[in-house]
C-alpha cells in the first residue's frame, strides 16, 4: 500500500512540473541550425542563388562573353566595382563557397549561359575547410574538372590564382601561405600544360610575404576597391585581347 502511494505521489509531482523541466536535457541543448547550415543540407551548391537571374538572361537573348565563377572574392568584385561588369560580363560568385560547390554550379551558372569564356577563381575556402577538410589533391581534381567541363563545351578558360592571404579571420591559427603557394604553383603548371590562360593576381596583390599589400584588402583576404582596381588592371588587357 505504501509503495502504491509513493508512486502516486511521484506521478503527481511530475505532472505539476513545468513542461520545460520535464523535457530531456538533450532536447533543450539542441543547437539552432543557421540558414547557411540548412542550405548546405537542402541546396549544397546553392543552385537557387542565381536561378532566376540565369533564366532571365537566357530569355533575353543577350550575348554572354565571359562568366566569372568563384567565391566571395569574385562576388565582392561586383559588389565593390559593379562598373567592371559591363554587358557581356556575368558575375556568378558566391561568398564562402569551395571548389566542389563551384563545380556543381558549372552547368547552370556558366555553361547554360553559353559564354565564350569563363574566369575561374577558387580554392581559398578549400584551404579554410569551409565545407569540411580538403586535401590539395581534392582541390586539384575539382579545379581540373571545372576546366575540363568548360573546354568540352567550347569555352576558353581563364584560370586565376588564389589571392594572397596572411591569415583567415574565421580560421585563426591556420597556415594559409604554404597551401596557397602550393595550389597556385600547381594551377600555373596545369594551365600551361592544358592550354589555359593563367591569370596571376599575386603579381599585383602580394606584399612579398604571402599577404596583401597595404590598402588592397580590408581583412587580409578580401580586396578593397583599390585591390579590385589592381586586379582589373592586370586582367583588362587580357580580356581586350580576347575581345571580351
Amino acid at each position: 500500500m505504501t509503495a502504491k502511494l509513493n508512486r502516486r505521489a511521484m506521478m503527481g509531482m511530475a505532472a505539476a512540473l513545468p513542461l520545460s523541466a520535464a523535457m530531456p536535457a538533450r532536447a533543450a541543448e539542441c543547437p539552432v541550425e543557421s540558414e547557411a547550415d540548412r542550405r548546405l543540407h537542402s541546396d549544397f551548391a546553392w543552385l537557387g542563388r542565381y536561378a532566376d537571374d540565369n533564366r532571365a538572361l537566357i530569355a533575353s537573348g543577350a550575348a554572354t562573353g565571359i562568366v566569372f565563377m568563384g567565391d566571395s572574392i569574385t562576388q565582392g568584385w561586383k559588389d565593390k566595382r559593379p562598373g567592371f561588369f559591363t554587358p557581356g560580363r556575368v558575375n556568378r560568385g558566391i561568398s564562402g563557397q569551395t571548389t566542389p560547390q563551384m563545380l556543381l554550379r558549372m552547368m547552370a551558372d556558366v555553361i547554360a549561359l553559353r559564354p565564350r569564356a569563363v574566369h575561374i577563381m577558387g580554392g581559398t575556402n578549400d584551404i579554410a575547410g569551409n565545407t569540411g577538410p580538403m586535401t590539395e589533391a581534392m582541390s586539384r581534381d575539382t579545379i581540373a574538372a571545372m576546366a575540363t567541363l568548360a573546354r568540352a563545351n567550347g569555352l576558353r578558360v581563364l584560370l586565376a590564382s588564389i589571392p594572397p592571404a596572411s591569415h583567415y579571420p574565421w580560421r585563426p591559427g591556420l597556415d594559409t601561405r604554404t597551401p596557397i603557394a602550393a595550389l597556385n604553383g600547381w594551377m600555373r603548371d596545369y594551365a600551361a600544360q592544358a592550354g589555359l590562360d593563367w591569370i596571376d593576381y599575386h603579381a599585383v596583390l602580394d606584399d612579398g610575404a604571402g599577404g596583401m599589400k597595404p590598402g588592397l584588402s580590408y581583412d587580409n583576404v578580401h580586396p578593397t576597391e583599390a585591390g579590385y582596381d589592381a586586379m582589373a588592371g592586370l586582367l583588362t588587357p587580357r580580356l581586350a585581347a580576347l575581345g571580351l
